[in-house]
């Protein structure tokens, strides 16, 4: 009769594959079917990739992971280097020294940082989100920074003190900037809602690669001691090995979710062009380094009071926006436009108000360069160039309400999701009816 398979399987998409065969005396026999050495592989990846790996993360999650290894790997290295130094300056090796001393200066390192982290996450935190790969990016460039004050510091004995509780507040800063875009990055490689599980890979990886520079260090550190040239040598190239390993890291992630960097670049292909861009495109346009430039800074969430200067600026902009979920005002001599949310407001409302906002920025920014704009945004270009404000507002809701619906398949049909977006609106809602009567609030 012979054997027969009664049924194969196989790890994922790996090549572990096994066959279940029964035998001609009734027997169940498993045999294993993976190309040689598959095993080994599969026990690593199971360690340190997250399960389901690559159908489970996003695609861009294995060149991400890569430029990640180096800049952990180079940071650990001058991280080495610094806290020699500032062991050093305590008087680590120096019979002069008190413990006491030391540990004052220790404890005032760890309060300034600690006060530094409140602080800057009270400031910045809402941002983070919106902005992960650009914060992330500052992260690791303030870690540098600090790691360079800490190797400077045992130079100068009368301002030892002072610089270590910087370097201590610089690295508090980078604690909270790193571990939140980290966690947003994350978020963004689960695609099977398995946030924990890439996070806890990540860890491994990381750890992994710790233990590595760990042995590279115990081996340097004896060669490097005492010597400021070797140590400064060393220092200048981890450091620009891990910027850009940093930089290519960030550059390389393609996020589907729209922030208003991303919606900028977005708007101004589609009306240089007619084209809406794809999302690894815009993404690898998008600025990591600086704040994407305007000539009209959008502040989305704002408060009424910003919008006007008078009850009968209010009343025309309330006429205008009669029935719809925001206001939208424009100050040409602050730089700024500025949109109220209603109560009622959604996502869709909030990325309807920037669209007009970033158009109304594209028609001014382009007003004075000579270049032929699309005949759909002349009544703007009329409008803003006689100054008139009512006139430069009613003409773009008037463009977005005629072309938002299009643009909106457009953006689904190229990628992008539109719910949720980060626009990083500020909390002000209001309440408004056709009297010309609001109600803000604060939640």
């Amino acid at each position: 009769m012979g054997d027969i398979v009664l049924c194969r399987e196989g790890y994922g998409s790996s090549r572990v594959k096994k066959n279940y065969v029964s035998t001609d005396d009734g027997r169940l026999l498993v045999v294993d079917q993976s190309p040689t050495g598959t095993t080994v592989s599969h026990f690593f990846r199971s360690v340190f990739l997250p399960q389901g790996y690559p159908e489970s993360v996003s695609q861009d999650y294995l060149e991400y992971q890569i430029w990640d290894t180096i800049q952990a790997f180079a940071s650990s290295i001058t991280g080495t280097l610094a806290a020699q130094a500032v062991l050093k300056g305590v008087g680590v090796g120096d019979e002069s020294a008190t413990v006491l001393a030391a540990t004052m200066t220790w404890i005032l390192k760890d309060g300034t940082g600690m006060l530094g982290r409140i602080v800057f996450a009270w400031l910045r935190g809402s941002s983070l989100d919106c902005n992960s790969k650009r914060w992330r990016l500052f992260a690791d460039i303030l870690n540098d920074l600090a790691i360079c004050i800490e190797i400077l510091a045992p130079n100068f004995k009368s301002i030892f003190t002072p610089l270590v509780c910087t370097a201590g507040i610089c690295k508090s800063i980078v604690g909270v900037a790193g571990g939140a875009t980290r966690a947003a990055l994350t978020q963004h490689q689960a695609r099977r809602n398995n946030m924990a599980d890439v996070s806890a890979k990540d860890g491994s990886q990381e750890t992994l690669v710790n233990l590595a520079a760990l042995v590279c260090n115990l081996a340097l550190i004896p060669l490097v001691t005492g010597k400021q040239t070797l140590i400064w040598f060393l220092y200048v190239i981890f450091t620009c090995l891990h910027l850009y390993a940093n930089y290519s890291a960030v550059k390389c992630v393609v996020m589907e979710t729209m922030n208003q960097s991303r919606l900028n670049l977005i708007v101004k292909d589609l009306l240089d062009s007619s084209h809406i861009p794809g999302v690894k495109q815009t993404n690898h346009s998008e600025p990591v380094v600086f704040r994407t430039r305007r000539k009209l800074e959008i502040v989305l969430g704002s408060s009424v009071g910003k919008l006007c200067n008078s009850a009968k600026d209010l009343q025309d902009l309330l006429l205008l926006y009669k029935g719809m979920p925001y206001l939208l005002g424009l100050n040409i001599k602050r730089g700024e436009i500025c949109i109220a949310l209603s109560e009622g407001s959604t996502t869709e409302d909030q990325l309807q108000s920037c669209f007009q906002a970033e158009v109304i920025n594209y028609v001014y920014e382009n007003l004075y360069k000579n270049k032929t704009l699309h005949s759909s945004l002349s009544p703007m270009v009329q409008a803003l160039e006689g100054g008139d404000v009512l006139g430069t507002l009613t003409a773009s809701l008037a463009y977005t309400k005629s072309t938002i619906v299009a643009f909106r398949q457009g953006v689904l049909q190229q990628g992008w999701t539109v719910d949720p977006v980060l626009l990083n609106a500020n909390e002000w809602r209001a309440r408004w009816d056709s009297n010309g009567v609001t109600d803000k609030k604060e939640f």
